[in-house]
């Protein structure tokens, strides 16, 4: 039966974890059978995604080829391709300040939030080392992989999850359903609008009335809950990997574009950047970046 009529669409809601936290679908559908289908093969992409690119789980693609490519050029999954490349050019535009190689000075930053003792500097020292995003070499038109440091590893906390709502909202719309939000933590993705509405409301931290959004995806980043306060100073969980340090400027920033997979990493990208040079860096993404200093 198709969706012939805004009156017979209802909205419906699921929550399920993935990636280290609740992920929420809203969606309208004419049955809550085609809803559950459609949230069900929704999850079980971002299932599959995690399996790929999580750097947590032993047995995920990101773990094993970023191993053997250390050794020769592997063939990759085209989803870990197209999610390297992505984070490849972000890299470049942002002369480093968002980098997937950054994983080791992030350890010893969470680390340091835990035991409130600052990182050694021998042990960053040795951390920087094995971090720069030129050590990964990823060629989209082959889906293959090389690593040309032996023990780089490879962090896609800062991008993952804007590509897994892009993706979740592609399978949402093959299976008929025109209005959908995913959203994932600091990022979330709309489709069309609710049926009788102008676009998906949604709050930004920094304002105080909603903006109508739809085929949209925003992404926030910012310390205003992951931080530590060492020796007077306060560090966020973002960590600049050109200096082995957690960002000090108390930025929080949400990006407005038409893809997770540009506003989850540029969202990171110009909390370490700081505003004048992160929206110089991205002036020609066609993203809207919204910056405010917490206090």
């Amino acid at each position: 039966m198709g969706m012939t009529s805004s009156r017979e669409l209802r909205e419906f809601r699921f929550t399920e974890v993935h990636m280290g936290g609740a992920v929420e679908i809203r969606l309208y559908a004419d049955s809550q059978e085609r809803a559950e289908s459609a949230a069900r093969s929704a999850y079980q992409k971002i299932a599959d995604l995690e399996q790929i690119m999580s750097d947590y789980r032993p047995s995920s693609e990101v773990r094993l080829k970023t191993a053997e490519a250390a050794e020769r050029e592997v063939k990759i999954s085209r989803d870990l391709a197209v999610v390297l490349h992505r984070a490849h050019e972000v890299s470049s535009l942002s002369d480093g300040a968002f980098d997937v190689t950054a994983g080791p000075v992030v350890a010893l930053w969470r680390e340091a939030r835990k035991t409130q003792v600052s990182p050694r500097w021998r042990d960053l020292s040795a951390a920087l080392d094995l971090v720069d995003y030129k050590f990964v070499q990823v060629y989209l038109n082959r889906s293959a992989l090389r690593v040309t440091k032996s023990g780089v590893k490879i962090d896609l906390g800062g991008i993952a999850k804007g590509y897994a709502c892009d993706e979740m909202i592609r399978v949402l719309s093959r299976a008929g359903i025109r209005s959908a939000m995913v959203q994932a933590g600091g990022d979330l993705k709309v489709s069309g609008p609710p049926p009788g509405t102008k676009g998906w409301p949604i709050e930004l931290p920094h304002e105080s009335a909603p903006r109508f959004l739809s085929h949209r995806a925003v992404s926030t980043s910012g310390d205003t809950e992951q931080f530590v306060e060492l020796h007077g100073k306060r560090y966020s969980h973002i960590v600049d990997p050109r200096t082995g340090f957690g960002v000090t400027n108390r930025l929080m920033v949400s990006v407005i574009g038409g893809s997770g997979l540009w506003t989850d990493p540029v969202a990171t990208a110009v909390c370490v950047m700081g505003e004048k040079e992160g929206r110089q860096a991205f002036r020609r993404q066609g993203l809207e970046i919204v910056v405010r200093t917490s206090p």
